[in-house]
């Protein structure tokens, strides 16, 4: 049941062992975008197909270990809602690993951190969630945000990443409303359902682009690393995490991909973000923390979730 609350009426304990899953998801979560740009000879079509095989292989093995049915039909089987987050978690890991093959691992970073904006404007579209003045607020300043990130690659020849990265938030935010449509539903089978859709999509790009399925064995190891370990781990930390963690902490915990993504790529790649890049990311950054934040200030009226 979910009731309105006056947050300056009550407390909100966040339990510390799962804030840092939550954390600790963004954490593993950023390692991925270093092993995609690693895997220089793979195309991003032949990256996400063996990055797909691992989280599929992975997904299935832990599912047979507990003697469950697999997983994978159910994600076809379950009804619009299990198929929206499937199609959407499809768009998004598809253009984000384009963009970070595509544009600058920041870039990449900071223009999909835009998802728990563009989920709000979706679950307006969709399920008809009131729009309040400081989301409408926030949405201005990170499009402010949007335009300074952009603006600073209008000359690199990245515009085609910038884009794919903004579509991978909306697919993202289309995971996040599906999701949202019954929380108590068990969501695993979108796992291995998008990675199924991933390999047979790219591979058919692959085939007709006149490419090999099989890059170089060590661009592969990456791709098989980033989906059996960051993808899969990463998801599972941030599921339990948000098993006791509010929605309005988890969005800010959630931006720890985003800060992490670009130092990883400086450290690892010595990728420098350019300035216009960094004070994007700052707004975009201020704008989505800056909601959270309001959203749990005394006096503010939000939907409040029994755990």
């Amino acid at each position: 049941m979910t009731a309105s609350a006056t947050t300056s009426r009550q407390t909100t304990h966040i339990p510390i062992a799962a804030s840092v899953m939550a954390l600790g998801a963004g954490v593993v979560w950023s390692f991925g975008a270093v092993t995609a740009r690693l895997a220089k000879q793979a195309d991003a079509f032949q990256y996400l197909i063996w990055r797909s095989v691992g989280v599929l292989v992975v997904m299935e093995v832990m599912t047979a270990i507990r003697r469950q049915p697999m997983l994978l039909p159910k994600a076809y089987t379950s009804g619009k809602w299990m198929l929206s987050a499937t199609f959407g978690l499809l768009l998004a890991s598809l253009t984000f690993v384009y963009a970070v093959k595509t544009t600058t691992a920041a870039n990449a970073s900071f223009l999909g951190s835009v998802t728990p904006l563009a989920a709000v404007v979706l679950a307006r579209l969709v399920l008809g969630e009131r729009l309040s003045r400081v989301t409408l607020g926030a949405i201005v300043v990170a499009f402010i945000g949007l335009i300074v990130t952009v603006f600073g690659d209008l000359h690199a020849g990245n515009m085609v990443g910038n884009i794919a990265a903004l579509t991978a938030s909306v697919g993202f935010a289309i995971y996040t409303i599906s999701v949202r449509s019954n929380p108590d539903a068990d969501w695993s089978p979108v796992l291995p359902g998008y990675a199924a859709a991933m390999i047979v999509l790219c591979s058919v790009i692959t085939l007709v682009n006149g490419e090999t399925l099989f890059p170089p064995a060590r661009d592969m190891a990456y791709a098989l690393g980033h989906g059996a370990v960051f993808i899969v781990v990463g998801t599972m930390l941030f599921n339990h995490g948000s098993k006791h963690v509010p929605a309005v902490p988890m969005t800010v915990f959630a931006q720890t991909e985003m800060v992490f993504v670009p130092l990883w790529a400086f450290l690892v790649l010595s990728e420098a973000p350019k300035a216009a890049t960094v004070v994007g990311g700052a707004i975009i950054f201020a704008a989505v923390v800056g909601k959270a934040v309001l959203d749990t200030a005394p006096g503010a009226v939000q939907p409040v979730q029994e755990y």
